[in-house]
């Protein structure tokens, strides 16, 4: 029950405070125009492929909610429309639907998204917790493609119930990727990966990472929020999205959340070596208030601004963007330069 509250409470207060970061640090990063691109842009392809499956668009609603009644809506109605999109979905964390299995369907979507790209969730304490059976049941149960779990110590110091028992987990998460018949990705949920944590999951066997940076949905105020504890001195805590992407490239396929809220940021962080984004408040809002065809016009908006950006740096398909020439300036190019990342 605590947990189905804890979801309860967390949906609240993203629908209802000002939990985001603003600077985002994409700010500091500049695609080069291209005046002379050669392509047509009607011609502009933004498919892409990720873990096996085709994309229309390298995108992904990025993990929000599971647990509730309100929760099934949710995931339902977003599932659906990234089903029509061809798009990617992940679902929120799945402890509770592990540790009270009615809830088991709130998560379920699979009926009407059955070619989506899904990701699994589970937080990184409770697989020491769960045993490994119960993880792979869940999974089973909603069919996803491959799980996250998700590395969040900076949340868990400022929520209510945090579990703040970090020791050991390097070796569980190890024994999962090894044994799990699912591909595990090593996920962060709003303050980045450093290049140090991104060697060690690729070490481990993560079969990718989600750099999860600092800019977007702030986990410090929301629990902050949600428990009363201060957390002024720790808003400004994490690493950004487009320096977290830079420090994450080792090799695994990346993809990027943390602040990405246009078509513009997708192809900044594509540039800058992700495989695919994700974004998830924007999407939780838009459904609140304006219903399915809203968020369904607010990717038609992000893939049209992608592909005005492929086309002005002359790239005609994903591949082509990876390519693509960019300039770092101010804290980004700071942080680039002192961390030694190009």
């Amino acid at each position: 029950m605590l947990t189905e509250q804890r979801k309860k409470d967390h949906l609240k207060i993203c629908i209802e405070e000002n939990v985001e970061t603003q600077k985002t640090g994409f700010e500091e990063v500049f695609l080069i125009h291209k005046s002379l691109p050669e392509l047509d842009l009607k011609e502009i392809d933004t498919s892409t492929e990720f873990l096996g499956k085709k994309l229309k668009l390298p995108l992904i609603i990025a993990a929000i909610t599971g647990g509730t009644e309100e929760s099934k809506k949710i995931n339902k109605d977003l599932a659906e429309i990234a089903e029509k999109k061809g798009i990617g979905f992940s679902l929120g964390s799945q402890r509770a639907m592990i540790e009270n299995p009615r809830l088991k369907d709130t998560y379920y979507v699979r009926d009407i998204a059955p070619n989506t790209l899904l990701f699994g969730n589970i937080g990184i304490t409770q697989i020491k917790k769960f045993t490994m059976n119960k993880i792979k049941k869940a999974l089973d149960f909603v069919e996803a493609d491959a799980l996250c779990v998700h590395l969040n110590p900076a949340q868990e110091i400022f929520q209510k119930e945090g579990d703040l028992d970090f020791k050991n987990l390097i070796p569980s998460l190890k024994e999962l990727c090894k044994n799990l018949e699912y591909p595990v990705i090593g996920k962060e949920v709003g303050f980045g990966i450093s290049k140090e944590v991104a060697s060690k999951l690729k070490e481990i066997g993560v079969k990718a990472i989600d750099v999860g940076g600092f800019g977007g949905t702030n986990w410090i105020i929301i629990d902050g929020l949600r428990s009363g504890k201060d957390y002024n001195n720790f808003k400004s805590w994490g690493i950004p999205t487009p320096i977290s992407i830079l420090e994450s490239r080792v090799g695994l396929p990346l993809i990027a959340t943390g602040g990405i809220r246009s078509g513009v940021d997708i192809a900044k962080s594509i540039a800058l070596g992700a495989d695919i984004c994700g974004i998830a408040l924007p999407f939780l809002r838009i459904l609140k208030k304006k219903g399915k065809q809203g968020v369904e016009k607010y990717i038609d908006n992000l893939q049209k601004e992608l592909k005005f950006a492929m086309f002005l740096t002359g790239s005609k398909n994903i591949e082509e963007l990876k390519k693509a020439k960019y300039v770092l300036t101010g804290e980004v190019k700071d942080w680039v330069e002192q961390r030694k990342l190009t």
